[in-house]
């Protein structure tokens, strides 16, 4: 039963380490051919991880459904839209404010899971899942800035459906998910990996193809370098549809909200920057929440 959470942690720390990898490709890449990254080099590394499912397991591969297929790409369709959003709300508020209002992900993905997946809601499950977000606006909202999602309402209703995406990206792959005929966990998850990320690399290239042809040579100028980040991603989105396989898409994510704690060590470690007393109370109250999150009965 705990696997789906080591999967979950070991996802976080790993997509933590991605970002960081990423962020470096994009000054040369530019945004879109960053993110392109992320999927067109990913997609090998996860049908080796298929492959290696399938020699150890000895399972065959389940034939995508087209409910699977529809699934699965609301999931990928979701999870580009909402990275577009959210990199042009950075272009218009400060980094501390997009994240906060991003962070309200778990609380949609809970509530969309019991609509369109059936999954559990409880009213403790929502009250642990609003305790670790409010851990998270805690750390990531600088003192002043508060007054300034209230005012900021275009930004605010940008920032929501961003966070509302994320959250439909991680119901739409679950969903895919839970909709393969047959296989155990790790097969499912492996087959709707390579599914999703096939479909978002080819849904990019047909954008760039249209309208920044340039990125495309830009993105395989760069291959060695894009190979890490291509190998990361693929591992921490092998990991979360491991977890996605296992548990509720809300468990999944607000354990994940753990990667703000990660983002804060490599901060403090690598890049020198201090932690301050309130990011460390906010870390507290976030794994207090993931904590009661843990020992909700299911």
């Amino acid at each position: 039963p705990m696997l789906w959470l080591m999967a979950t942690l070991a996802a976080a720390a790993t997509q933590t380490a991605r970002n960081a990898a990423q962020s470096s490709l994009t000054a040369t890449l530019g945004v879109i051919g960053a993110t392109q990254v992320r999927f067109l080099f990913g997609l090998p590394f996860a049908i080796l991880f298929l492959c290696a499912v399938v020699i150890v397991t000895g399972e065959r591969v389940p034939v995508p459904t087209l409910r699977t297929v529809g699934f699965v790409g609301i999931g990928a369709v979701a999870q580009i839209a909402a990275t577009a959003l959210m990199l042009r709300l950075m272009a218009q508020q400060s980094f501390a404010v997009t994240t906060a209002w991003l962070k309200t992900e778990p609380v949609m993905v809970a509530l969309f899971a019991a609509v369109v997946l059936g999954d559990p809601l409880s009213l403790p499950m929502l009250g642990a899942i609003a305790v670790a977000t409010a851990g998270v606006l805690v750390i990531t909202v600088q003192p002043g800035v508060a007054g300034q999602l209230w005012r900021a309402q275009a930004a605010a209703a940008m920032g929501i459906a961003a966070g509302g995406l994320f959250g439909a990206a991680a119901i739409g792959f679950r969903g895919g998910i839970l909709s393969l005929p047959d296989g155990g966990f790790a097969i499912r998850a492996s087959t709707a990996l390579v599914l999703g990320l096939g479909l978002q690399s080819l849904i990019l290239l047909a954008y760039m193809a249209a309208f920044d042809r340039p990125a495309i040579r830009a993105c395989l100028s760069v291959w060695r370098a894009s190979l890490g980040t291509g190998f990361l991603g693929a591992f921490a989105s092998q990991l979360w549809f491991v977890g996605f396989s296992l548990t509720t898409a809300a468990n999944v994510r607000t354990v994940a909200l753990v990667e703000v704690v990660f983002a804060q060590i490599i901060a403090r470690v690598w890049l020198g920057q201090r932690t301050t007393k309130r990011q460390i109370f906010g870390m507290a109250v976030l794994m207090v929440g993931v904590g009661l999150l843990l020992q909700t009965p299911r």
